[in-house]
């Protein structure tokens, strides 16, 4: 297959990986030909380029901030992605031919580009739909239901729905919502296509030089949140955890990324005198995976008011490291399903702190983590290797 992916993120070799370049990969091992189109930040990047990377060719198109500015700037930034993509794409790859566009959502508002795309090159489009905005953004009152913002939003939802030829969604509670909030959809066309990732077999660990580095006592549990720290991870309720847990020598709260309430964290740490909890910046790949290997629970949090059924990739991380998982989430999402089908950690609702600081405490104690965690990897491997995600192209792709 000849794949053209459009994407809004795929960070450099020595910059890390994520789900994005491991599906990538994995099709160029597979065979296939995949060029990638990806918007890169301004402060990035100074002038558009096309180079090898991980084996294949990358075009990195600069198109403005998206990570870590304020909602008008990203805003602008969203607005503007499609426009200069159209032209570096034209621009560098307008001769060559495809037989797929794959694409991504977020954000909404490239079902321009892509149908363009689709008529530049005569092929059709699959749409790894990640987040279903801009309900989400209703959710957390960042727009106000049937306002100006999320009626425009609302139109380019319903536009790149309709682009796509198919729709991959995260999971059985995606797929549902999908097809009941867009009566007029083609349910033919919508599918699961999960989170998946490249696996490591190196998840043993016999030394603690992070527990060194960070003066976290050997003997402690240590919970990790790895990843954004926005406004859907619910980060004030994670302030109220560690305000909760301060005084318990024999747990500690490792938080690593990037993300707009990230400093709420720091401040919290600061100003109530927490010393058994760590906020670090983003990490190579190989550090961060280094860490995660010597923690002993995985954290997930969501905000309670999602309705819709979010899905974050970032426990596919801790169950290939075989860490049992603590998940407070909203009540719609199907993580909880995931984590009572596998046994592999425990769920609270994330509208109760004392509920996730009392699970916490218990986790801190138990003597079932190594076998959740076991239980975790081996349901990773079952359901979320890469390979089922280029099986899943290739039964509609291959030639």
């Amino acid at each position: 297959m000849r794949v053209l992916y459009i994407a809004t993120s795929f960070p450099e070799p020595d910059k890390g990986a994520t789900i994005y370049t491991d599906l990538a990969e994995a099709l160029y091992e597979a065979g296939h030909e995949i060029t990638v189109a990806v918007s890169e930040q301004a402060r990035n990047k100074q002038h558009t380029e096309m180079k090898k990377e991980r084996g294949f060719d990358v075009l990195r198109i600069v198109t403005g901030n998206y990570y870590d500015v304020g909602f008008i700037e990203k805003g602008i930034t969203t607005l503007k992605i499609p426009l200069l993509m159209r032209h570096g794409i034209k621009k560098f790859l307008g001769k060559r031919e495809f037989d797929f566009i794959l694409f991504e959502s977020p954000p909404v508002t490239n079902a321009g580009l892509v149908a363009w795309a689709k008529k530049q090159f005569n092929c059709p489009a699959y749409l790894m739909l990640k987040d279903i905005f801009p309900q989400n953004a209703v959710d957390l009152e960042i727009i106000k239901q049937n306002g100006l913002f999320h009626q425009f939003f609302k139109s380019k939802e319903k536009k790149l729905l309709q682009t796509a030829d198919y729709i991959g969604c995260m999971s059985n509670a995606n797929l549902q919502y999908v097809i009941k909030h867009n009566s007029w959809i083609n349910s033919s066309k919508v599918e699961i296509f999960p989170n998946t990732k490249k696996m490591t077999n190196s998840i043993k660990v016999s030394e603690l030089p992070m527990r060194e580095q960070f003066g976290i006592p050997k003997e402690s549990c240590v919970f990790l949140f790895g990843g954004n720290m926005g406004r859907p991870q619910y980060i004030d309720f994670l302030c109220k955890v560690i305000d909760g847990c301060k005084n318990e020598q024999d747990m500690f709260f490792l938080f690593i990324g990037r993300g707009t309430d990230r400093h709420k964290l720091e401040q919290t740490i600061k100003e109530k005198d927490i010393n058994n909890a760590l906020v670090i910046e983003n990490l190579p790949r190989t550090e961060y995976e280094q860490i995660t290997k010597e923690c002993d629970v995985g954290l997930i949090v969501l905000d309670p008011r999602f309705s819709i059924p979010n899905y974050p990739s970032r426990i596919l991380s801790y169950l290939e490291y075989a860490k049992p998982v603590l998940a407070a989430t909203d009540k719609v999402t199907d993580l909880k399903e995931l984590i009572e089908e596998a046994d592999c950690g425990e769920w609270v609702w994330s509208g109760d702190v004392n509920a996730l600081i009392n699970k916490a405490k218990e986790m801190s104690m138990s003597k079932r983590l190594n076998l959740m965690g076991t239980n975790g990897r081996k349901y990773l491997e079952d359901n979320f290797n890469v390979n089922r995600s280029v099986q899943i192209l290739e039964s509609h792709f291959k030639k």
